[in-house]
């Protein structure tokens, strides 16, 4: 039998062990269910989307656009620039290449290429301009180490795509673009929309 007087401090020790036991499990699962570019090249390694049809492939589909949502921002454009689902959405339909598009876009985007389009024309081209050396930069990075301005890097965006999306507009050439050219602007309109998300365009645009 505990004495009365030992007893309010063994509760405490207990309630301080349950409190940490219940912490670290907290800290193990979330570590455990954060979702990485890894996590999501596995899953689309695991799957042969081939070979699905009907509600089977909607819900696969369905599984990697959640996953690809669920990124870190980091992770996300550490997905992107390793491709880690190119060879599903090569396999996807048109149709299932337009939505599967819509439904993993950064949450904003759209907003992002409705103040992109009120830039001046020269702002407007200087973050294009930023933004697809970056993504080089980055690629350069992810694909051996190959120097910022090796001419033998492919461009993050063709200099036919460029010159239209300078020239017609991006949210207007966005919208009429096919599901193929909406994937290969998606990187793009990513690093477009951390650029604005960081202010320094807005910030110019009061002065």
């Amino acid at each position: 039998m505990v004495n009365q007087r030992w007893r309010p401090l063994v509760f405490c020790l207990v309630a301080l062990v349950a409190i940490w036991a219940i912490a670290l499990t907290g800290y193990i699962i979330a570590k455990n269910s954060k979702m990485t570019a890894e996590k999501v090249r596995a899953y689309a390694e695991s799957v042969d989307l081939s070979k699905l049809s009907g509600a089977a492939r909607a819900k696969a589909i369905r599984e990697l656009e959640d996953m690809l949502n669920r990124l870190s921002a980091e992770e996300r454009r550490r997905a992107r620039l390793e491709q880690v689902a190119r060879h599903w959405f090569d396999e996807l339909t048109e149709e299932e290449k337009g939505e599967f598009i819509e439904a993993t876009m950064p949450t904003g985007f759209k907003q992002m290429l409705t103040a992109f389009e009120e830039l001046p024309d020269d702002k407007r081209r200087r973050v294009v301009d930023d933004a697809l050396r970056r993504l080089k930069e980055d690629q350069s990075k992810v694909q051996g180490g190959r120097t910022p301005g090796d001419t033998n890097q492919p461009p993050a965006l063709s200099d036919e795509l460029q010159a239209k999306v300078r020239t017609i507009g991006l949210k207007t050439f966005y919208s009429q673009s096919s599901a193929q050219t909406k994937a290969e602007l998606a990187p793009v309109l990513e690093e477009l929309q951390r650029t604005m998300e960081r202010g320094n365009v807005f910030h110019e645009r009061r002065r």
